[in-house]
Order: C-alpha cells, then sequence, then structure tokens
C-alpha cells in the first residue's frame, strides 16, 4: 500500500526545488551585490553556483534539527556517502598542476600536427575528442579539469564570442559525460551500477564505448565546423605547451603516480586523502616546477557536491517511484530527462536498489543518465569542476543556466541518437 509522504519530505523536496531555481538565478545574486555593495561579499556568495547545493544542504539540516531531532539528523549525515565529492576535490587538485598538464598537451600538440588544419582548428578538435575518451581512464573529473584549464589557457583567454564559449562547455558537458564509459570504473553513473550489474570492460565497450565514441566525435566535429572561422583566426598563445617551462621528467612520472593512485584507490578516502597530503607536500618541495594549486576551486566543488549528496538523500521517496513506473523504453528518455534536475549517478544508483530489473532496463536506465549529463551544471558530477575553472572567462563571471541548457540541447541529442540506435 502507497504511504503518503511525511511532512518533512515534502518540505526536504521543496528545498531541493528552490536549490535547483538558485542554480539559474545566480546571475541575479551577482547584479544584487553591484546593486548592495554594502553586503555584496554574501551576495557574491549566493551568486556562486558551487555554493548553492551546500547553502541549500545547511537550510535542510537546520529544518532536519528542528522538525525530526538532533540524534536522527546526526544518523542521516553518518549515513550520506561523501567519497565522491573527496575524490573529486584530490583528482581536481593533482589533474590541475604543470606536469600534468604539461605532458597532456605535449599529447595534444602531438595528435593535433598530425592533423593539417588551420589556426587553432586541430588543436580544438583533439582536445574536444581526445580529452573526454582519456576520461574512461583516468576518471570523469581528472578529464573535466584538464580539458577546462586546456580550453581556458589556450582559447577561453582570447577574444572569442560568448556563443562560441556556451557552445563548447555545453559540448565538454556532454562528451564528459558520455566519453568516460568505455570503461566500468571512471563515469560516476556507471560506477553506482557496474558490480551490482556485473558490466565489466568487454561489456562497456561493446555495449556502451563505442557508440560514446562515435558521439564524441560528432558533436567535437560539428562544433568546430559552427566555429570554424574564429578558431582558424586564432594563432597559438604565448602561454602554448611548447613555449611552457619544461618540466622534469622524473617529476611528471611522479605526479603521474600520484595520479594513478587515486584513480586506483577511488573508494578508500583514508588512502587517497593521505596520498593527496603527500602530493601536496611534494609539490612544495619543487615549487619552481609547479603553478598555483586550485585548492580552492576543488573545494568549492566539493562542498557543491556534498552538499547534493546531502539534499539528494531525501529524494527518492518521490524520485525511485517515478523511475519505476517507466517502461525500458520510457526510462531512457525518462532519465535524461530527470538527470538535468539531480546528478545522473543519483538516478543510477536509485536503480540499483531495485531487484530484478532486465538487462533492457538496466543499459536505458544508464544510458540516458549519462547521455543527460551535460543539460545542466548538477546533471554530471564532474560539471561544477569545468564550471569552476571557466565561468571567469563569461560576461559577469556567471553561465546562464538557461543559455547551458539551450546549449547542450543538440550534443545532447546526438548522444541519446548514439546510444539509443547504434
Amino acid at each position: 500500500m502507497d504511504q503518503s509522504p511525511s511532512t518533512f519530505q515534502l518540505l526536504a523536496a521543496a528545498i531541493f526545488a528552490v536549490a535547483i531555481l538558485h542554480t539559474f538565478a545566480t546571475k541575479y545574486f551577482e547584479g544584487l551585490a553591484h546593486r548592495y555593495p554594502r553586503h555584496g561579499g554574501i551576495w557574491h556568495l549566493l551568486g556562486e553556483v558551487e555554493v548553492v547545493f551546500g547553502f541549500w544542504a545547511l537550510v535542510l539540516m537546520l529544518a532536519m534539527f528542528g522538525l525530526v531531532g538532533v540524534p536522527e539528523t546526526k544518523e542521516y549525515l553518518n549515513t550520506r556517502n561523501f567519497t565522491e565529492p573527496l575524490f573529486v576535490f584530490a583528482i581536481m587538485v593533482i589533474a590541475a598542476t604543470r606536469p600534468i598538464l604539461y605532458v597532456a598537451g605535449e599529447l595534444i600538440n602531438l595528435l593535433a600536427r598530425l592533423l593539417p588544419l588551420p589556426g587553432r582548428v586541430g588543436y580544438f578538435l583533439v582536445v574536444m575528442i581526445f580529452v573526454p575518451l582519456l576520461g574512461s581512464f583516468i576518471t570523469e573529473p581528472a578529464a573535466m579539469t584538464l580539458a577546462a584549464l586546456i580550453i581556458s589557457q589556450q582559447f577561453f583567454a582570447q577574444p572569442l564570442s560568448q556563443r562560441f564559449k556556451y557552445a563548447t562547455l555545453a559540448v565538454l558537458f556532454v562528451n564528459i559525460s558520455i566519453g568516460g564509459t568505455l570503461t566500468p570504473f571512471a563515469a560516476p553513473p556507471v560506477l553506482m551500477v557496474a558490480g551490482q550489474w556485473g558490466w565489466d570492460l568487454h561489456f562497456m565497450l561493446t555495449q556502451f564505448g563505442w557508440k560514446a565514441a562515435i558521439a564524441v566525435t560528432v558533436n567535437a566535429v560539428g562544433l568546430t565546423l559552427l566555429f570554424w572561422r574564429e578558431l582558424a583566426q586564432l594563432q597559438a598563445p604565448s602561454a602554448d605547451s611548447s613555449s611552457a617551462p619544461k618540466v622534469p621528467m622524473t617529476l611528471v612520472i611522479t605526479h603521474l603516480l600520484f595520479l594513478l593512485g587515486v584513480v586506483v584507490f577511488a573508494h578508500y578516502p583514508p588512502i587517497f586523502m593521505g596520498l593527496l597530503l603527500f602530493f601536496i607536500g611534494i609539490t612544495h618541495a619543487y615549487e619552481r616546477h609547479q603553478d598555483r594549486l586550485i585548492l580552492r576551486e576543488a573545494l568549492l566543488v566539493a562542498f557543491f557536491l556534498a552538499g547534493l549528496v546531502v539534499l539528494g538523500g531525501h529524494q527518492q521517496w518521490w524520485l525511485q517511484p517515478v523511475l519505476m513506473s517507466m517502461s525500458s523504453d520510457a526510462v531512457f528518455f525518462g532519465a535524461t530527462a530527470l538527470t538535468a534536475f539531480t546528478d545522473n549517478a543519483a538516478l543510477t544508483y536509485l536503480g540499483s536498489l531495485v531487484p530484478g530489473l532486465s538487462p533492457e532496463f538496466q543499459y536505458a536506465l544508464v544510458a540516458g543518465a549519462v547521455a543527460g549529463g551535460g543539460l545542466t551544471v548538477i546533471a554530471n558530477a564532474p560539471n561544477p569542476a569545468g564550471l569552476t575553472i571557466l565561468r571567469g572567462h563569461f560576461s559577469d563571471g556567471t553561465v546562464n543556466a538557461g543559455y547551458l541548457a539551450l546549449a547542450a540541447l543538440t550534443p545532447t541529442l546526438v548522444a541519446m541518437a548514439a546510444l539509443r540506435f547504434l
């Protein structure tokens, strides 16, 4: 027999809805900061997308303290899994260091030289194809961090149109979301179900990987053709990796080993956080070969994801019945739409809790979740990382959520077509 939701469950759903609306209104709060400079600090804070879910998670916890009780609230927080926010924090800090960016830039330069294309066309095309697919091996958050930093330095720092920037950000989000599906351990929504459903490397390559690679390539080529004129007129910036200070190979190898260690122990926070602390010590020991660690940016992203974990834990009462009421055909489109309003890993996790799902339903749920991972900032866990790095290049330092969703519509349809019909 169906149970009516409690008063607190309804309140939690309402707070979650307000948090989502807040992500679309960050530009309004930035305007308030300029209009009322006396309290500009708090308005600027509320205008940062990364703060939104953490702020409303705090509101939810205060409400929970008052309505449910302190012991129950503490127990709820103790049962939340904060591994993903911690992992994204660690991987962002390591992946954004000069030695990692140096070797990534050299690889991209090598591949780009194989394409006889004018200006920065070849380089851009390689970044938008190679780095998202690399996410299947170094994890999606690491790929997002690498791609966003490269795009920031090589493209967005130059006088390019806002239209180009929104289209690039949208394709990046979509390509990262589907580009991590070549393996069972790199994409958060796949990771949530791979062990439970027995999805191994062979399954991912044959059922998801080759389709995702085609969609990534089509999206990147389409974007490049659309903005060919702007890209063809660009020259390599002075900060190009070819003119950047050389990094000792021993230090590059050391950084790569730390990156590998964090990826291998991605499910064990005591290990990968310990590796991160040791890594920070190494970077300080060789500061002349380092740039500033992006600790603040990584902490903001972790705060965003942690807030989503806290808020999302109280949405199962309505989200799971909605998913389970769909057929395997309908769930593909339903998951794509729903993932725009909640983290796609949360959707697939809820599906993993239901026994006896058909293979067709399982595939449709995950395919829809990854296809919709670029529609909003909250749709896929790595998206806030890319936004944090790139948003300073947009007007007023904010990304309009409506424009982003509109720009992501076409690459999302390409991803859906590839995963559904190929």
